[in-house]
């Protein structure tokens, strides 16, 4: 124990901080900003063992980060509340301006298409005002039912490569995927790009997006 008077206080904040320091908790409140989920759903969408998920997750839930509800036998996972997912987009954002080393890991790991030319919330609205545009939801079927950007179109990943008949080469297609660090739609930019097609990817995914829409 500290001898300082303060001590108990930077002991409950340095608690949430180690709640914060392992990746995997850090993964698994990016995917329960897109909505809550089963142990077993987020443990298959973040490609995690499920004994693993399930102790990382009661870890978030004693630092009043996430929190649960029973149906039936299944416990559901949401974040606690809209701050918490406003807190994790000020915590990346603020991360990325001041390490220039997790900026160049962001950008070796989405490539130019997922950083330099990406389309901010900002750009959309423009691109979508002006009609020029068509927004492409890469994310599960089941994904885009529970929430979308308005006016996207559903094409799973899986599905891209053999439904690029129904994609126009007239206007500029805006792709995204679900967080701020999933490759799905730089990577279907790339094979976009190939056709010939304009394309570009949203910056932060769904995830940014709905964040941003939160923040009204």
């Amino acid at each position: 124990m500290s001898d300082f008077p303060e001590a108990p206080i930077y002991e409950h904040l340095a608690r949430l901080g180690k709640a914060l320091s392992a990746p995997v908790r850090l993964r698994l409140l990016d995917l329960l900003d897109q909505g809550g989920c089963t142990v077993e759903e987020l443990a298959q969408r973040g490609g995690l063992p499920l004994k693993n998920t399930s102790a990382h997750l009661q870890q978030l839930r004693a630092a009043g980060l996430v929190s649960t509800r029973r149906e039936g036998t299944r416990i559901h996972y949401s974040l606690r509340d809209r701050e918490v997912s406003r807190f994790l987009g000020a915590f990346q954002e603020f991360a990325e301006e001041r390490t220039s080393d997790l900026r160049a890991q962001i950008e070796e790991h989405l490539g130019a298409e997922g950083t330099v030319d990406a389309v901010t919330g900002a750009e959309l609205e423009e691109l979508l005002r002006a009609g020029d545009v068509l927004l492409v939801d890469l994310r599960s079927e089941r994904e885009y039912e529970e929430d979308h950007v308005p006016g996207a179109v559903s094409i799973p990943s899986r599905e891209l490569e053999e439904r690029l008949d129904e994609l126009p080469w007239d206007v500029t297609i805006v792709a995204y995927c679900q967080g701020p660090y999933c490759v799905v739609s730089p990577r279907a930019v790339r094979l976009l790009g190939g056709t010939g097609r304009r394309a570009r990817s949203l910056r932060g995914g769904y995830v940014h997006w709905k964040r941003r829409r939160e923040a009204g």
